[in-house]
């Protein structure tokens, strides 16, 4: 494959998966939840912060925050190529799951949030483990780069 293609494939495919999740979420559980077994529940919770539910009724706020992180990502992306094709991959992941939340908050006025896990203390949907899987790779690559000088 292409790698100036990856990017953008990763980014449309987070983007979908994460408006796809959440229209069934509107359309089959909203205002129901359910348990899929002991530890996975899918409960529809509107949240208007960030992760863990912090700065609760801050959705004006992350909009323009969103917007201001995707613009440095796009400008800073170039200086991270020589980290690799895992550090292209996490940034793509980070501005699908990005994109994914912003929809929300613009369309909705919050994110539509809908995985529970018991041992896991917030809800949240596809956007925000891409985003949180696509800064473990960044760091991670990142980290062992910088110890390997």
């Amino acid at each position: 494959m292409n790698k100036k293609l990856l990017s953008p494939l990763i980014i449309l495919s987070i983007f979908a998966l994460d408006r796809i999740s959440k229209y069934f979420v509107l359309k089959f559980i909203l205002p129901e939840s359910f348990s899929v077994c002991g530890f996975l529940d899918f409960v529809y919770v509107e949240n208007t912060g960030v992760a863990f539910g912090m700065f609760p009724d801050a959705n004006l706020f992350f909009v323009f925050f969103t917007i201001a992180l995707l613009v440095l990502i796009m400008i800073f992306r170039r200086k991270m190529e020589p980290y690799g094709i895992v550090v292209a991959i996490g940034i793509a992941m980070v501005v699908g799951g990005a994109l994914g939340n912003l929809y929300d908050r613009i369309a909705y006025g919050y994110v539509i949030d809908f995985v529970s896990l018991s041992f896991f203390p917030a809800v949240f949907n596809v956007a925000d483990s891409s985003i949180s899987v696509g800064a473990i790779l960044v760091a991670f690559k990142m980290h062992k780069k910088s110890a390997e000088k």
